[in-house]
C-alpha cells in the first residue's frame, strides 16, 4: 500500500499525497504511524506563508538565517509528534513490533535510520495516544523548566524542580505548550501556577486540570502583583513561562514578572514581534527574556540533561496526568484524510481545536 502524506502545495493550500513506500534497507526499519500529533501554530505558518524557513535558509554552523535561500514549495514534512509501530525491522537494536515516537511528519509510513532519526521507544504503560509528546514537544515544555532552573543555578541543575519548587509561576497562554509547560511546572512542586489565555475552551481546559486561569483583559499584573508579594517593591511571579506566539502575549509576561525576573519564552512568533515595547517594565524592572526552544539545552548543563532525559521527563509526566490529559487536552481524532479540510478551516478561524492527532487506518 502507498504511504499517504501531508504536503502544504502553496500558501492555502494543503493536500494529502500517495507515494511508494520505501522498503527497509540494512539497519534500518520501516515505521508504521498510529498517530500523528498537530502543532498549529508551527503549521498554520507554512499554510499561511510566514514561515521564515519558506524564505530564507537556516544556517546552522553560523545560527544564521540567509533571506533568499529558503526551501520553498511544497511542504512535505509537516509535524513532529508521531508515534508508529515498528515494522519489518532490520535494524538490530529496534525489534519489529515495538511502539515508539518519532518527528518525520504526517505521513502514514516511513523508513527509519536509528543512527540518523531519532526514535524513543514507549513503555506498555503509556497510552500511545498519549505518545505524540513524548519525541519533541514535551521536551519542548521541560527544557523550558530546564532553563528557568539555569536562570537559578547555572550549570548544576539536577532536577526539573530547580527552577520552580516553592515558586509562584505564571503561563500565559494555554495552547498545548502552556498547559504541559504548567503540568510540569505543578508536578515540580511550584508553590502556585496560573495560566493567562482569553481563549474560552483553553480557559476551560486550563481550568479542567485544577489551574486557576485569569483573562488578559481582567489586569492580571495587577491581580498577581498585588498577591505575590516578596518585599517592599517585589511582587509578582518569581518566573514566567511565555507560550503564546504574539507579541501582546510577550508583554504581559514581562508585567507579570517580579524586578529582576526573567520571561521563559517557549513560542513561536511567526510574524515577529513588531508591537514589542521594550521601554516599560523590561527596561525599568529589570528584566531578562530567555529563549528555551528544543534545539540546545543550557549552557553547560550538556554532560546531565539532553533530548533523551527530557524525553524520560515527559513520560513520568504523562504518567501522572494521563486521565486529565485524554478528557481535557486532547480534542480531536481526525483521519488524515480529513486533514486539508481540518487545516483550512483552522486558518480561516472556522473551527477551534486544542489538540488535534490525526489517524491512519490500514
Amino acid at each position: 500500500m502507498d504511504d499517504r502524506v501531508l504536503v502544504i502545495d502553496a500558501p492555502g493550500q494543503v493536500s494529502v499525497r500517495t507515494e511508494p513506500p520505501d522498503a527497509p534497507t540494512a539497519g534500518t526499519f520501516r515505521a508504521e504511524t498510529i498517530y500523528s500529533g498537530l502543532s498549529a501554530g508551527t503549521e498554520l505558518s507554512f499554510l499561511k506563508g510566514t514561515n521564515p524557513f519558506l524564505d530564507s535558509g537556516w544556517d546552522a554552523e553560523l545560527g544564521l538565517f540567509r533571506p533568499g535561500e529558503g526551501d520553498g514549495y511544497p511542504v512535505r514534512k509537516l509535524g513532529y509528534m508521531e508515534v508508529a509501530i515498528v515494522r519489518e525491522s532490520r535494524a538490530p537494536a529496534v525489534a519489529a513490533g515495538t511502539t515508539v515516537a518519532m518527528t518525520y511528519g504526517h505521513r502514514s509510513g516511513y523508513r527509519v535510520d536509528p543512527f540518523v532519526d531519532r526514535v524513543v521507544p514507549l513503555p506498555d504503560d503509556l497510552d500511545p495516544l498519549l505518545g505524540i509528546y513524548v519525541a519533541h514537544m514535551g521536551p519542548i515544555c521541560a527544557n523550558g523548566l530546564l532553563h528557568a532552573a539555569a536562570e537559578l543555578h547555572g550549570t548544576d541543575v539536577r532536577s526539573l524542580s530547580d527552577g520552580v519548587l516553592g515558586r509562584r509561576v505564571a503561563v500565559t497562554g494555554a495552547g498545548v505548550v502552556g498547559l504541559l509547560t504548567a503540568l510540569f511546572a505543578r508536578y515540580h512542586g511550584a508553590e502556585e501556577v496560573v495560566l493567562v489565555d482569553s481563549t474560552p475552551q483553553r480557559q476551560a481546559a486550563a481550568g479542567a486540570l485544577g489551574f486557576e486561569v485569569l483573562d488578559p483583559g481582567g489586569e492580571p499584573a495587577e491581580t498577581l502583583k498585588s498577591r505575590w508579594r516578596h518585599a517592599s517593591r517585589d511582587r509578582g511571579a518569581d518566573v514566567v513561562f511565555q507560550c503564546r506566539g504574539n507579541a501582546e502575549n510577550l508583554a504581559l509576561a514581562l508585567r507579570l514578572l517580579r524586578p529582576q525576573g526573567a520571561v521563559i519564552d517557549l513560542a513561536f512568533y511567526a510574524g515577529g514581534a513588531a508591537d514589542l515595547r521594550l521601554g516599560e517594565e523590561f527596561h525599568h524592572n529589570g528584566l531578562a527574556i530567555r529563549c528555551a526552544q528544543i534545539g540546545r539545552v543550557p549552557r553547560g548543563t550538556m554532560h546531565l540533561w539532553d533530548r533523551e532525559r527530557l524525553s524520560a521527563e515527559t513520560i513520568r509526566l504523562l504518567r501522572a496526568e494521563a486521565k486529565g490529559m485524554r478528557e481535557h487536552v486532547i480534542t480531536d481524532l481526525v483521519p488524515i484524510e480529513l486533514a486539508p479540510a481540518l487545516l483550512t478551516d483552522l486558518a480561516h478561524h472556522r473551527r477551534h481545536v486544542l489538540q488535534a492527532v490525526f489517524t491512519f487506518d490500514r
